[in-house]
């Protein structure tokens, strides 16, 4: 009779952790970098900025050799500019996970389901206004 009464103890101990543990909050943040982008001017202008370069590069009449070293320094540039804007965003991110006690932050792409998604307060810490989504059908 004990037996049964520790074990009924001790599984409805074990039920009630797990229980708890499902109703804790993620200790994960999700950033989705495909929408951060696609709603930061600061982006948008950089990427036409590099394609108006690019295709300056490629219209241009000059030596091959030329235009290769032009392009080599076009790629440096945008190099530059990705590790600036990533550095940008997980700083944003780095501060938000802190602020809302978050051990890990991931990005959205390839993530199922789960974790908190912390995008919003990454596009507030960068200024960024959301464009609002086209309706379907339109």
């Amino acid at each position: 009779m004990k037996r049964i009464r520790s074990f009924l103890l001790l599984s409805i101990t074990a039920a009630a952790a797990a229980l708890a543990a499902c109703a804790a909050p993620s200790p994960i943040g999700l950033v989705d970098v495909n929408r951060i982008v696609s709603n930061w001017p600061e982006y948008q202008s950089d990427q036409s900025q590099l394609l108006a370069e690019e295709r300056s590069i490629a219209s241009r009449r000059e030596s091959s050799g030329q235009k290769q070293r032009d392009a080599m320094a076009l790629q440096r540039k945008y190099a530059q500019l990705t590790d600036q804007l990533s550095q940008q965003i997980r700083n944003a991110a780095g501060t938000i996970a802190t602020q809302r006690q978050l051990k890990l932050v991931l990005t959205r792409e390839g993530i199922g389901y789960g974790g908190v998604d912390i995008t919003g307060d990454v596009e507030k810490a960068l200024n960024i206004t959301e464009k609002a989504s086209p309706s379907p059908g339109t």
